[in-house]
């Protein structure tokens, strides 16, 4: 599965999903997590509502973490299968916490 993590200087989780100008990719594979890719996205911090080019920055991820996300940025994602998280704080950690959960609930 990818996992996108809305980062602002590539180590922590710190960012608004609608105005997130950098996702970190990862693959996660039932056991190894691995990062892929960042992307950049355009975003003008003086607008609202951008979550369109946040999602599009993403859509072929299945979840995607960040600090917070609008009422329509969630059903956007919703809307495209694609799951959201909110949660902050260094990537390894939050990576980590999000995987424990997933093994969790599977199990």
């Amino acid at each position: 599965m990818k996992i996108a993590v809305a980062s602002s200087d590539g180590e922590n989780v710190d960012l608004h999903f609608g105005k997130a100008s950098k996702f970190i990719i990862y693959e996660f594979d039932g056991e190894k997590v691995e990062m892929i890719d960042e992307r950049k996205v355009n975003v003008d911090f003086a607008e609202k509502h951008q979550w369109m080019k946040t999602l599009d920055a993403v859509r072929d991820c299945d979840i995607v973490i960040a600090v917070q996300a609008g009422l329509r940025a969630k059903f956007g994602l919703e809307e495209a299968g694609i799951k959201f998280v909110s949660d902050e704080g260094p990537i390894d950690d939050v990576i980590r916490r999000y995987i424990k959960h997933y093994k969790f609930m599977k199990s």
